[in-house]
């Protein structure tokens, strides 16, 4: 169970979690998820009770293992060195002042930083082994974390991992207006406020009738994020192939990423073996670890937030996977979301392979990239529980 105020308890799945363990925080107790794997994605979840947190770690990998593995055993512990917590309680408790929003931005800063001073960690090892293994130039993942304390939802996220909250819309009260007042009855003021109650709890009952709405939460760092395209054509104006096919020096498709150095220096390009190298054109990286940053408040109207890689969207819009969930979990409360969405992936790969979703199982989970992208899943539900599952 995960409480809106930041607490921490079991936590409920139904997926496959490798190396589930409880471990000291500081001389308090946590609950850690680590290493679930889904070929190179991999997912950390970590509930601190003596940090009144949750810790959730999306990292879609690309080219090989060690990008994430080496996310999932630092990243967090940097977040944690990077960020001090501030115990007293704040004295503006509006979250809309300069004061809240100066300290949302300090958070959001430690998050950059932690993610920073992790990738340059996994750079010095990757020049430690270069000579032994020139491949881990290449290796990469997109990031997704979230860190939730109390209402204050922080986001950061490089790659097409995405956040998306289900919303119920407030009502529209423009149209509610006030009669005039019938100045020779004496309840007519009354009668007045009885009307306008009776309308405002009318527009209520049918906007909470109304379908969720998706909104996403972290940015598309793709080339399909037209922005993104013309970014990298600017920084490289003498290098007309610098986006080919839809792909970074058509290599990737991902315009920002963690690791993956040979895209980002030409040094690390030029250590790989020459059948892998790219044309690299001067000296800017071609791709960035920059992430987009962002805070959300919680709200009453909030439903349930829906993490995952991007896997999920080649088969779904957000529309879609919020209305499923939805569908879902009201005809069966107390089933894992997050699993029925990886069994619709996977019976989808199958279609589309030609074949049954029994025989697309039985095809070895490495075998398997070729029909369907690794998926990770985590749902959130802002009323207590928490599902994760992968494909």
């Amino acid at each position: 169970m995960v409480s809106r105020n930041g607490g921490a308890g079991a936590i409920m799945s139904n997926g496959v979690v490798d190396g589930a363990h409880r471990a000291a925080d500081n001389g308090q107790a946590r609950m850690q998820w680590a290493r679930g794997k889904a070929g190179e994605d991999r997912v950390h979840v970590v509930m601190s009770e003596e940090r009144g947190w949750m810790f959730v770690g999306i990292y879609d990998g690309f080219n090989g293992p060690d990008a994430t593995d080496y996310l999932v055993h630092n990243l967090y512990a940097s977040v944690c060195r990077e960020l001090v917590i501030d115990d007293d309680p704040p004295v503006d408790k509006d979250p809309r002042s300069p004061a809240a929003r100066r300290r949302h931005g300090e958070v959001l800063d430690a998050l950059a930083r932690a993610l920073r001073r992790t990738e340059e960690g996994y750079f010095a090892e990757a020049e430690a082994r270069a000579a032994q293994c020139p491949e881990l130039a290449m290796m990469g993942s997109c990031v997704l974390v979230v860190l939730m304390k109390g209402a204050d939802v922080y986001l950061m996220n490089v790659g097409d991992s995405r956040a998306v909250l289900a919303h119920r819309p407030e009502p529209d009260l423009t149209s509610v207006v006030l009669p005039p007042r019938q100045r020779h009855h004496r309840n007519g003021g009354e009668e007045d406020l009885a009307v306008v109650t009776e309308e405002i709890k009318r527009q209520f009952d049918e906007c909470d009738m109304t379908e969720l709405l998706a909104v996403q939460l972290t940015m598309e760092h793709s080339t399909s994020a037209y922005k993104e395209v013309r970014r990298i054509k600017s920084e490289h104006l003498d290098d007309p192939a610098c986006v080919v096919n839809g792909r970074v020096k058509g290599s990737l498709k991902v315009t920002r990423a963690f690791g993956a150095g040979y895209l980002k220096e030409p040094r690390w390009n030029k250590a790989l073996l020459e059948v892998f190298r790219v044309d690299y054109v001067g000296p800017s990286p071609y791709i960035t670890c920059k992430p987009f940053l962002r805070h959300h408040c919680l709200g009453p109207r909030d439903k349930f937030l829906i993490l995952a890689s991007d896997g999920l969207y080649e088969y779904f819009t957000n529309e879609d996977v919020v209305a499923r969930v939805e569908a879902f979990v009201t005809r069966f409360p107390d089933e894992d979301p997050a699993k029925y969405l990886s069994h619709e992936i996977l019976l989808r790969a199958a279609k589309q392979a030609g074949m049954g979703f029994h025989e697309l199982l039985e095809i070895q989970q490495g075998d398997r990239r070729q029909y369907h992208d690794d998926v990770s899943i985590i749902i959130i539900s802002l009323e207590g529980k928490i599902w994760r599952s992968s494909a």
